[in-house]
């Protein structure tokens, strides 16, 4: 990569590895107010299967808005072991997928990336043969490939689970998938994107019911027609793909990140500040805006795509269940689950995606926070305040909201495991400290942990 902004990402060379995670720590000094504008990055849910996606073109395409995140860099070896040719230019990527001759996925990179299982559509329908491993990621629920796997052999492959590896593969010399109707269970993105690709190829029509609509699986839509495919119905809950024989090279450019953009947002939030961000997408932040005005915070469209927060005076509590797109994201409760603590009352927060993602209510809770947890449903009672307090992070989004308390904390925060943070934000500490954010991540040897501010960011 060139031009990147992110030292600790490019620092990397064995992605893979884990020792990142007790070489540094991120320590935040909290109320210190923000101002201006952030630039926000390209989607990193989209710019991984997007990535996989382009295994579906026997030539070159280039990808826009890439952001520059850990797992894009792991997504991007998983390619290069496949024998797909890359080409980093700031944010620009430029994929070669013509010589694509490997079937067999890494393991050893597979089980840091969750997302790389989304190579087993493309590669099942380029080369009739796919061996991907069982993926891994943020340890935040089973999330199991079932739905992935009935919706391949709907299409008419065969699919062994051996040895932790799934196998797949199409039978006799035709070599390409056959259009069919599939129903998934859930609405699973992941199962979507991975049917939705595969059947790009497939002889006739394949009908997808109970889809997933988030806004990433749209952008995959609209990519794969950029190459040349017929897809139709994406954003709804019926796609439907009519196969081609092949897809052609393309140029496009991947949407904005809405999570971190809601993210964001609740930093202005959190810290009572009034700050914007462009480029967004607002209809893609509809139930997160909503959640913000019901706390007693306003988000105002200064243009298509720029958005404005203005903080209120008194914060109240508000409920909030995760649900599928269009409903509140995942992805943003443990962020929203900061502001609570702050916000008077009684919030109730019922998470129904993951069973395991409620592990920042511990850390939340050593900074002051007075939360309960029954199963999935977190009892969020607001506090005064915070307080500054040594934090680890377990997964992505629980990262961003120990961040976000931090900053509203009385005193320093010291937030570790952020190899979780890197994974999935684009240089979030620079952009906050552009915004007037107090913070700086350093090594943890205890010898070279401050407890005041060094002087480049008093």
């Amino acid at each position: 990569m060139e031009d990147r902004a992110i030292t600790p990402i490019l620092s990397l060379t064995n992605p893979s590895s884990s020792s990142e995670e007790d070489k540094s720590v991120l320590q935040i000094w909290g109320k210190h107010p923000l101002q201006g504008q952030v630039e926000i990055s390209g989607a990193k849910n989209s710019a991984l299967v997007l990535m996989a996606g382009a295994l579906l073109c026997a030539g070159d395409c280039r990808l826009r808005n890439v952001p520059s995140l850990v797992d894009v860099v792991r997504m991007g070896e998983i390619l290069s072991a496949l024998g797909v040719k890359l080409k980093w230019n700031g944010d620009v990527l430029d994929i070669d997928a013509r010589h694509l001759g490997q079937s067999q996925a890494p393991y050893e990179l597979v089980s840091q990336l969750r997302a790389s299982f989304f190579v087993i559509g493309p590669l099942l329908a380029r080369l009739g043969v796919a061996r991907v491993p069982l993926p891994g990621g943020c340890a935040i629920g089973a999330r199991p490939v079932d739905l992935h796997v009935r919706g391949l052999q709907a299409l008419g492959a065969e699919v062994q689970i051996e040895h932790g590896t799934v196998y797949a593969y199409i039978r006799g010399s035709h070599k390409r998938l056959q259009g069919t109707r599939i129903y998934l269970d859930f609405p699973s993105v992941g199962a979507t994107e991975t049917l939705m690709m595969a059947a790009t190829l497939a002889d006739g029509e394949t009908v997808i019911e109970n889809a997933a609509q988030e806004p990433e699986v749209v952008d995959l839509a609209n990519f794969c027609r950029a190459m040349g495919a017929k897809i139709r119905g994406a954003g709804t809950n019926t796609i439907v793909v009519s196969g081609v024989p092949s897809l052609h090279s393309t140029d496009y450019g991947i949407i904005p990140d809405r999570i971190e953009a809601g993210t964001f947002l609740v930093a202005g939030a959190i810290t009572r500040s009034e700050i914007t961000l462009a480029p967004v997408i607002p209809d893609h932040l509809t139930a997160v805006i909503a959640k913000l005005r019901s706390i007693g915070i306003d988000v105002i469209a200064e243009s298509g795509n720029r958005l404005r927060i203005v903080p209120g005076s008194h914060y109240k509590a508000t409920d909030i269940k995760t649900m599928p797109y269009p409903g509140f994201p995942t992805d943003m409760q443990a962020q929203f689950m900061s502001l609570l603590t702050l916000s008077e009352g009684n919030s109730v927060i019922t998470e129904t995606l993951f069973e395991n993602r409620l592990r920042h209510v511990a850390e939340l809770n050593r900074m002051g926070a007075n939360i309960r947890v029954k199963g999935n449903i977190a009892i969020v009672q607001g506090v005064p305040m915070l307080s500054g307090a040594p934090v680890l992070a377990t997964d992505l989004r629980a990262s961003a909201a120990l961040v976000l308390a931090g900053l509203a904390a009385e005193g320093m925060t010291t937030v570790r495991g952020l190899q979780h943070l890197d994974r999935g934000y684009e240089n979030l500490e620079g952009k906050l400290q552009k915004l007037g954010a107090k913070l700086q991540r350093v090594n943890a040897d205890p010898d070279t942990v401050s407890d005041t501010p060094t002087s480049a960011l008093t």
